[in-house]
């Protein structure tokens, strides 16, 4: 019997995270915001469990993500008010931003404790500092392009935003960390 080809490890990833929020997007131009929200908490929770049985492990932060899609989502559903599903996105954001800059005040770096074990390179302080800060601007740059976007644009605008015009900003912050770590790579193997 020929076994068949499991899917690449970034492929799983890439359909955990993204899955639901294609899914919403499609769902919510045929339906509308309300069944879109419910296939997003529902969906979401299915990527979560299905990284469960999967891996044997839900990431700290595909857990908080699930958690603020279940609490945002119920609510838009239980009052019928699409503005909590509409905000969730500045409302995390804004959570993790404080959360990281809280952590800088402390002398501590959350993100070092959640992304350290999975870098490839060991970093100093003072780049682990300088990638938080990073962190910092991206999820603050979301929060305000959230805010601008679910207060002056439809639903169904906001929605196209959500998906596309978040990932994007999260993407172009991706390339932004990207040279970042490139930089700190570089300089670690010439001494600097």
């Amino acid at each position: 019997m020929q076994q068949q080809p499991s899917s690449s490890p970034s492929t799983k990833k890439m359909l955990i995270e993204y899955g639901p929020l294609v899914l919403f997007f499609v769902v919510n131009s045929f339906y509308g915001i309300y069944i879109g929200t419910a296939v997003l908490v529902l969906t979401t929770l299915m990527a979560v469990g299905y990284s469960w049985v999967s891996t044997r492990k839900i990431p700290v932060i595909l857990a908080f993500g699930c958690g603020a899609v279940v609490l945002f989502g119920a609510l838009t559903l239980i009052f019928a008010d699409e503005t909590f599903i509409k905000i969730k996105p500045t409302v995390v954001s804004l959570m993790i931003a404080a959360g990281l800059l809280i952590g800088l005040v402390l002398r501590r770096n959350p993100l070092k404790a959640l992304l350290g074990e999975t870098m490839s390179m060991e970093l100093p302080d003072r780049a682990w500092f300088n990638l938080t800060l990073i962190w910092v601007a991206m999820f603050a740059t979301i929060a305000a392009a959230n805010e601008w976007a679910w207060r002056n644009l439809s639903t169904d605008g906001w929605v196209s935003f959500k998906v596309f015009g978040l990932t994007g900003i999260s993407l172009g912050f991706g390339v932004v960390i990207a040279i970042y770590l490139s930089q700190q790579a570089s300089d670690s193997k010439t001494g600097d």
